[in-house]
C-alpha cells in the first residue's frame, strides 16, 4: 500500500514543518502530507528550521538528523531551549537507526523516531495520533 489514505479532517488542517537537506525527500514527504490535507512548510537545515518554527509555529516537525549547518540533534537541543517553540512535537525521520542515535534524539523529548525509507501509512498514523493527543491536551486547559 502506498500510504495514501486521507487523514481525519479535525487533524487535517495542521501545519507540519518538514526539515531535510535532500530535495527529493522533502518533495515526497510534502506530496504525501498535502494529499492528506496537511499544510506543509519546509526547511533544508537546522538553522532555517528554527527560524521558520519561530515565525510559523507549526503543529508538528518532521526532522532529519544528517543536515548541514545544524544537524537534527543540535536543532532539537536548541528548539527545546526556546520558550515559544519548545513544546512543538517532533518526529525524527532519518536513515540513522543506531541505538545511540535514537537515545540521543529521545533525550530531547521527541514524540517518535521513523527510519527511511518511510512507511507513509505508519507515519500518517503517528502524525494523526500525536496531533489528536495535543488537541485533547489543549482542550483540557
Amino acid at each position: 500500500m502506498l500510504g495514501l489514505q486521507k487523514s481525519n479532517k479535525k487533524v487535517a488542517q495542521a501545519k507540519i514543518l518538514v526539515v531535510d537537506d535532500e530535495p527529493d525527500c522533502i518533495s515526497i514527504i510534502r506530496c504525501r502530507l498535502e494529499w492528506s490535507h496537511f499544510e506543509v512548510i519546509t526547511a533544508t537545515n537546522g538553522k532555517e528550521a528554527l527560524q521558520i518554527a519561530e515565525t510559523e509555529k507549526p503543529d508538528l516537525i518532521l526532522l532529519d538528523t544528517n543536515m548541514p549547518i545544524l544537524n537534527g540533534h543540535e536543532t532539537l537541543e536548541r528548539l527545546r531551549k526556546q520558550p515559544t517553540i519548545k513544546d512543538i512535537p517532533v518526529i525524527m525521520v532519518t536513515a540513522l537507526c543506531e541505538k545511540d542515535d535514537i537515545a540521543k534524539a529521545s533525550s530531547f523529548g521527541i514524540e517518535d523516531y521513523v527510519t527511511k525509507p518511510v512507511d507513509f501509512t505508519g507515519l500518517l498514523a503517528k502524525i494523526s495520533s500525536i496531533l489528536k493527543k495535543r488537541a485533547a491536551k489543549s482542550s483540557k486547559k
